[in-house]
């Protein structure tokens, strides 16, 4: 399959897996699982395909149970759906990717989860970078992850390594760029 191609069916699976399944006629499970096979037939796509996506993808967004059998998104949720991850030890420092037009708001009221059941977060400035460049020049963010634990922050981890907490509080946070 070629990265067009790739890149296509992926978008739609994070829309039908992370926002909206009820367009294909899909009901996700409370922790997030979709059944492989009628999400194969509503996307029209082979199984090979899905396999190809879910393997290939670089933000690794997809992953499917032990069984084959079911796949759910790996974070990113608008839908409600609980992923059972278990609170997590962050690094001491931890990094979000942004735009210079949300500072303001950012350093006013923090790190909201917006539409989104978490604020997502990254280990290394330069995946923060990637993020932040989806929507123009980066701003990387450093978040005090150690003090917020302290303070009785919850962090997990998904599959796919992003960190997600509730918030981050304005006073964890200092721009790097």
């Amino acid at each position: 399959m070629n990265e067009k191609e790739m890149i296509r069916i992926s978008k739609r699976l994070s829309r039908h897996l992370r926002h909206d399944p009820a367009a294909l006629g899909l009901t996700l499970t409370s922790d997030g699982w979709a059944p492989v096979d009628a999400l194969v037939r509503a996307l029209a796509i082979t199984r090979a395909q899905l396999d190809e996506v879910v393997e290939k993808n670089s933000k690794r967004r997809f992953a499917f149970d032990e069984t084959g059998t079911r796949i759910r998104a790996s974070q990113g949720h608008s839908v409600p759906v609980e992923l059972g991850l278990p609170d997590t030890t962050p690094p001491d420092v931890l990094y979000h990717g942004t735009v210079a037009k949300y500072l303001d708001a950012i350093f006013r009221e923090g790190l909201r989860p917006m539409n989104r059941h978490a604020v997502h977060l990254s280990a290394t400035v330069e995946t923060a970078g990637i993020v932040g460049a989806r929507r123009g020049k980066p701003v990387i963010l450093r978040v005090d992850a150690a003090a917020m634990a302290a303070e009785g922050h919850p962090f997990q981890i998904s599959a796919n390594e992003v960190w997600l907490t509730p918030s981050v509080p304005p006073h964890h946070l200092a721009s790097l760029t």
